[in-house]
């Protein structure tokens, strides 16, 4: 190379140079003084009437930036170079036509040594007798490139524990991916540590971020050659891992990360044992790594909940997206007010009057169709809509029950109950939306029952005895939901202002054919009359049942045995019917 350099012309004002079919070449002092103005290194090209090209004048810029170089690729003087090389086929297809742009990155050299040029050509006025020229500059650009790598590299880092960053492992499995299918299978685990949030809190800061160090070191301990680890998330950590085995290899990574997490970590002077939860995800062929990573973070929640590694399933999560849909759906549904609220009949067992009407809200959607109360009502209490719900439902309940008033002439012997959510109860004034709904309606307390589950109870006892104690304040019933079925206590039954227990279904159901079922309910009936307060029975669906528990004293029934929950208008009708 150095060689080809020292054939290069120096500058003058007027210069003998060859082209590359060795011919003479002389040039004027326009040229090199042009060139020598030029802030950058530059040469000027010329293609002769054969073919060949022609260095014909250069700046002394230029003469250094060859000088420096190592590759043949910046060897400007050789004809091989400028033939096949890709100076050489840019400038050609340059004075072709067919390259307009005429701009080239290369790199020149291997390793730490490479050094990086691009090159740019630009027209020059042709000269008489003279072939077309163009004007070659060169710019270094190896410290723009370094400069480049290092920040990436910065980027892609994190800075307390030096792992790859999230982005960094997201470029991993997608790099990863491209094997997927030819000689390797990857799956990649999430490992989330469990308490890390009441340690920072309590240890402070710095020790938080020395625990997040030494996770970390035993992470990296429970891997093997030609795994990834980094850190996705404060204190997440994501390891891609090649499979040989399949799901086995995956599953037995995560038992190795539990037992190197096994021993109890030291900070300060306290023994902190740490728990993880590990989700996994297999790989598919063209898996986008957002998706994949995603799969395995919601895998992560499943294992949150079993106490032990989970593989992702899509299943469960089209059903979380399902959810995440219909809560969507259930919000607009709300503001369009296109939910319907239906009553179920509630049966005096005795006199087989009808005494009441339970309110179950109906949602029929345009283009799913009808959804279950068992599907959007666990959505709305996750998403916190079931506040809305429950407004909506207590105030149409006693709409409805004031307008059939009004269609009689009379206040109906009715009342109608209205299911209380265990949200509700701890986030909402129960107390306060029952007021509102009863000054708006007109009706008096007593023809509203408020059923409330065992678990609004226990979740906050105090707070379940405050809003008791204001709904009795009001005038309306207390029913006790699903008696049985949850965490049943005595002292909340003896402590609490409660009016009614509703035995389960699925006690009732199990009366005819099972002795231990007519056990608890003969129980649960003996417990209501020592305490004084009255019964209903769900789920009746034959007279069997119907008879032995008015046998039995049950006070009131429901279930399809009497009749389906029905629209307002229909369970106006049958109160008229069964009336006598």
């Amino acid at each position: 190379m150095q060689a080809a350099i020292n054939r290069l012309p120096a500058s003058g004002r007027h210069r003998r140079t060859e082209n590359m079919a060795g011919k003479p070449h002389v040039v004027i002092a326009d040229d090199a003084s042009l060139l020598d103005a030029l802030p950058i290194a530059a040469a000027v090209i010329q293609r002769d009437g054969d073919g060949s090209l022609t260095v014909v004048a250069h700046n002394s810029r230029f003469f250094d930036t060859v000088r420096q170089s190592t590759c043949t690729a910046a060897d400007w003087n050789q004809a091989d170079c400028l033939k096949s090389g890709p100076i050489g086929e840019l400038l050609h297809s340059y004075f072709d036509g067919t390259d307009t742009a005429g701009e080239l990155d290369f790199r020149d050299g291997e390793g730490v040594s490479s050094k990086y040029f691009r090159v740019k050509l630009a027209p020059l006025p042709k000269k008489k007798g003279e072939g077309p020229r163009c004007l070659l500059s060169v710019v270094d650009r190896t410290a723009e490139v370094q400069s480049e790598r290092a920040l990436r590299a910065e980027m892609l880092r994190d800075s307390l524990t030096g792992l790859p960053n999230r982005l960094a492992f997201s470029e991993a499995i997608e790099s990863a991916g491209e094997k997927v299918g030819r000689d390797l299978e990857h799956a990649v685990l999430v490992v989330d540590m469990l308490r890390f949030s009441r340690i920072n809190e309590s240890m402070g800061g710095l020790a938080g971020d020395e625990l997040l160090i030494t996770f970390a070191r035993r992470l990296i301990l429970a891997l093997r050659a030609g795994d990834v680890l980094a850190r996705t998330g404060g204190n997440e950590f994501g390891v891609l891992v090649s499979l040989r085995r399949g799901i086995a290899d995956a599953l037995k990574a995560a038992e190795r990360i539990q037992q190197v997490m096994a021993t109890p970590f030291k900070i300060s002077d306290l023994e902190i044992r740490v728990e993880c939860a590990i989700g996994l995800a297999l790989m598919h062929a063209g898996q986008d790594p957002e998706e994949l990573f995603r799969n395995a973070q919601f895998a992560v929640k499943q294992a949150k909940l079993a106490g032990a590694p989970q593989v992702y399933e899509p299943k469960q999560a089209t059903e979380a997206r399902r959810r995440f849909s219909i809560e969507t759906e259930l919000r607009r549904a709300l503001d369009k007010d296109q939910l319907k609220l239906f009553y179920q009949p509630l049966i005096n067992l005795k006199s087989g009057e009808v005494a009441g009407f339970e309110a179950l809200a109906r949602w029929d959607h345009e283009d799913r169709g009808e959804i279950s109360p068992t599907e959007f009502i666990p959505v709305a209490e996750e998403s916190g809509l079931i506040l809305h719900l429950g407004r909506w439902a207590m105030d149409k309940a006693a709409q409805t029950l004031a307008s059939w008033d009004q269609e009689a002439g009379e206040a109906l012997p009715l009342y109608v109950g209205v299911n209380l959510s265990a949200i509700q109860v701890a986030r909402d004034d129960v107390a306060g939306v029952v007021r509102s709904a009863l000054k708006s309606s007109g009706l008096s307390g007593n023809r509203l029952t408020l059923e409330l589950t065992e678990s609004s109870i226990v979740q906050d006892p105090a707070r379940a005895t405050r809003v008791f104690d204001a709904l009795k304040a009001l005038d309306t019933t207390v029913a006790m939901d699903d008696f049985g079925t949850g965490y049943s206590s005595l002292a909340y039954l003896q402590r609490l202002p409660i009016d009614v227990l509703k035995i389960d279904r699925s006690f009732v159901s199990g009366m005819m054919v099972d002795p231990d079922s007519v056990a608890i309910v003969r129980a649960v009936l003996s417990l209501a009359e020592a305490l004084g307060m009255s019964t209903t029975a769900e789920g009746i669906e034959t007279v069997e049942l119907a008879t032995t528990l008015a046998t039995l004293g049950c006070a009131s029934g429901q279930g399809y045995y009497f009749a389906r929950p029905l629209e307002a208008q229909a369970a106006y009708e049958y109160w008229k019917s069964r009336r006598r």
